[in-house]
């Protein structure tokens, strides 16, 4: 008997968490499998891609050792679709395991332990910073809906992190807008910066609490471990030059403090109306007023005027408004500033109650 009466939801729990990083169709079979090792009362599970490995751990009564791998989506379906409180049994024989719950049986195929290709320990000369959890999930999630998905210019397809004295900031750009923020660390460091693929950026973000559970981070050049919640994540890194942020992020003087609801339900009315491709939005900028204006093929036009009290320069610009509300969905003050330079230039979005947000969107033509 491999697991022997083991309650469905503690066999779940360490599925969801590591089959994030599997997925259905592999060049390699095994990697569509997860890695379930017993050992002394430990059952810990495991799943990699090749690039990013999770592994986390329950305990058992069993003290026997033993070790198999398993297609993961498919027991996770399995477990799944069991009655809540339901006992599960697993029974591996050969190449064969059985999933026993009540009257129903289940029969997977199983490939060998010993095949399962963990990734190798890279962690030399390394640094490691630790964290509430919460923070660093604060710190992706107003930052990562900028990262690029499948861009040819591979070091934007992921998140740089940072560390500089004692200052932990990310950064994400797909070459249409860019994110910044950073969040105070007890810690002096001299700068450093790593590029983290975007799956272990958005894995991370998905494991990660709100709670006080703190995180530890272990970062070489070629490699990050993180070590959470009796998870343990690790993820090779993306070798490249990351774009030189600082330049990207401008100074203006025109500005328009709003609020940030106000804006948002203007822009999504606007939307309804914008052109289904392109998504481009205009701001007409006036003495005290702001118009949302979009238009589409079929010559349908939305304006939504706002008051505001916006006393410098007359400007008209547009932007794609998917990009303008994802941004502002991830700030949570009630004001946000919007900055401008002239008709061609980018907008800077910040927030009064957060002085390291940045958010920059380079402007398109309508």
């Amino acid at each position: 008997m491999f697991i022997q009466s083991i309650e469905k939801e503690a066999l779940l729990k360490p599925l969801q968490i590591v089959v994030g990083v599997v997925e259905r169709k592999q060049t390699m079979p095994i990697l569509s499998n997860i890695l379930i090792e017993k050992e002394l009362g430990i059952v810990k599970f495991t799943a990699t891609d090749l690039e990013i490995q999770i592994s986390t751990n329950i305990e058992t009564e069993d003290t026997s050792n033993s070790s198999v791998t398993l297609a993961g989506k498919k027991l996770l379906d399995i477990l799944r679709i069991l009655p809540d409180q339901s006992s599960v049994t697993i029974d591996v024989k050969e190449s064969r395991a059985q999933i026993k719950s009540g009257k129903s049986r289940f029969n997977l195929q199983t490939l060998p332990a010993q095949d399962f290709p963990k990734l190798n320990n890279q962690i030399e000369n390394s640094s490691s910073v630790t964290i509430p959890q919460k923070l660093l999930k604060a710190l992706f999630s107003s930052i990562q809906y900028a990262m690029a998905q499948q861009d040819v210019r591979y070091y934007l397809n992921g998140v740089l992190l940072g560390v500089d004295g004692n200052k932990l900031f990310a950064v994400a750009t797909d070459g249409h807008r860019l994110a910044y923020n950073a969040t105070r660390i007890h810690a002096d460091f001299p700068k450093q910066e790593i590029i983290i693929p975007r799956k272990a950026v958005m894995e991370l973000a998905k494991l990660l609490t709100d709670d006080d559970g703190d995180i530890e981070i272990i970062f070489s050049e070629q490699q990050l471990k993180a070590n959470f919640s009796g998870i343990q994540l690790s993820t090779k890194l993306i070798e490249g030059k990351f774009p030189d942020y600082d330049r990207v992020i401008p100074s203006y003087t025109n500005h328009l403090n709003i609020n940030r609801l106000v804006v948002q339900q203007a822009l999504q009315r606007a939307a309804i109306l914008s052109n289904e491709k392109f998504r481009g939005v205009r701001f007409v900028l006036t003495e005290r007023n702001l118009s949302v204006i979009s238009s589409n093929s079929e010559q349908e036009e939305a304006q939504i005027e706002i008051e505001t009290d916006y006393h410098g320069d007359a400007l008209d610009i547009g932007f794609n408004v998917n990009y303008l509300l994802e941004g502002l969905n991830s700030v949570n003050s009630e004001q946000v500033i919007f900055s401008f330079g002239s008709p061609n230039s980018s907008i800077l979005i910040t927030s009064p109650e957060n002085q390291e947000f940045r958010y920059v969107v380079m402007p398109m033509r309508i």
